[in-house]
């Protein structure tokens, strides 16, 4: 999720490992690999590609994003664009050094029309020229580094998922309006951390926000955070915005609680830091917490209702947001093929171009003019109810 990793989360205390951001599962399967060829606009099968971390730290993700995809296949008899789909799924792994190679073989042997996935944004900006120059599209349906669509955007790379910078910024002025206070900025020392609090900065400071102090702490390192929270208690700020996945979320919000400051200081964050794995993992320590993020299984629409007992049905536990993405580039495949004059790169970029609004389970999203999701963040609140804590949607974002 970030410019260097994406988010991590973590099925279990006991098991606790950066990089699970939820509970593995899987839905129905299709077929992985198979014979026929892409390149055939009179109506065969057409080959995707699913790039997805099924190895390592990140493979939990992987599995929820596959699920997604899949659910969406299965709910349209296998096809998109009115088309059989011969799905070919590739490991991505940890990072690029494995994710760039099998993001390559997917194209240069597989011969795949179009590829779906990428977790981790260090993989997505490594095959960007590759995708570019080869004019093959590329739908990113995690992965949030700000420059995938920013700075390094590409007519042939497409972001079903978020970016980095929104997340945040979308919650700096309800915090400003909310908090009636300063706050205090907190993350993971590498670039998803940095491009979160500087979105939140950006948006909280322009409604009027103050900034009480700022920390930085060593990614993937810090335990414990007591030295840190004692530095928030000090600061004398009234709120906390946090950035944090896996095993740091767990530990930053249950220490945060048994420090004492949930009680006196409000902790706000990107949803990443209640989100799966990571809120089961935190129990009641994160109940009052509030994030940003344009997807929550408590979404109160039709739409959203079918999609959540669908996904039950299928992997046996609730989806979330990283199942959501992967299910919508599924959705936008699927518009875009029935509009495509031919299979070639030109051809899907230009009907991608023209998919208009995908009606989703996070609500109605299209993409902005630099292939962005542009969608609504939602305010969320982690409540408990039997027994259960949940992202409980408190508001829009916009």
């Amino acid at each position: 999720m970030g410019a260097v990793s994406v988010f991590s989360l973590t099925r279990t205390i006991a098991g606790l490992t950066l990089g699970a951001l939820v509970l593995a599962g899987c839905g129905s399967s299709l077929g992985e690999s198979g014979g026929s060829q892409s390149g055939d606009p009179s109506g065969g099968d057409v080959k995707i590609g699913l790039l997805v971390p099924l190895s390592g730290v990140y493979a939990p993700l992987g599995e929820d994003m596959r699920a997604g995809f899949e659910l969406y296949l299965d709910q349209h008899d296998g096809k998109l664009g009115g088309r059989g789909v011969d799905l070919v799924t590739a490991d991505e792994g940890e990072g690029p050094q494995t994710g760039v190679p099998a993001a390559q073989k997917l194209v240069t042997q597989d011969q795949v029309t179009a590829v779906v996935g990428v977790v981790n944004s260090a993989t997505a900006l490594g095959v960007r020229d590759f995708f570019h120059e080869s004019k093959k599209p590329l739908l990113i349906a995690n992965a949030g580094a700000d420059d995938i669509t920013g700075a390094r955007k590409s007519e042939y790379v497409w972001r079903t998922s978020f970016s980095n910078g929104d997340v945040s910024a979308a919650l700096g002025p309800a915090v400003a309006e909310e908090a009636k206070g300063s706050v205090y900025l907190i993350a993971a020392d590498y670039a998803a951390g940095k491009e979160m609090v500087a979105g939140f900065r950006k948006g909280f400071e322009a409604a009027g926000g103050k900034v009480a102090g700022e920390k930085f702490t060593p990614f993937g390192k810090t335990q414990d955070f007591q030295p840190y929270l004692s530095a928030i208690r000090e600061s004398g700020a009234d709120s906390v915005y946090a950035f944090y996945a896996g095993a740091e979320a767990v530990n930053f919000v249950k220490q945060y609680e048994q420090f004492g400051l949930a009680d006196k200081t409000s902790l706000y964050g990107a949803g990443f830091l209640t989100e799966g794995g990571v809120l089961a993992a935190q129990g009641k320590a994160a109940v009052g917490v509030k994030t940003s993020l344009h997807y929550s299984t408590e979404l109160d629409t039709a739409r959203n209702k079918e999609f959540v007992a669908a996904y039950q049905k299928s992997a046996g536990k609730p989806p979330t947001v990283y199942a959501v993405q992967a299910y919508d580039a599924a959705a936008v495949l699927d518009k875009a093929l029935s509009k495509a004059d031919g299979d070639s790169g030109e051809d899907l970029v230009k009907a991608l171009g023209g998919v208009g609004s995908i009606d989703s389970p996070r609500g109605p999203w299209k993409f902005d003019a630099d292939h962005d999701a542009q969608q609504t963040y939602y305010l969320r609140e982690v409540r408990s109810g039997a027994g259960t804590a949940v992202n409980a949607v408190v508001g829009e974002l916009g």
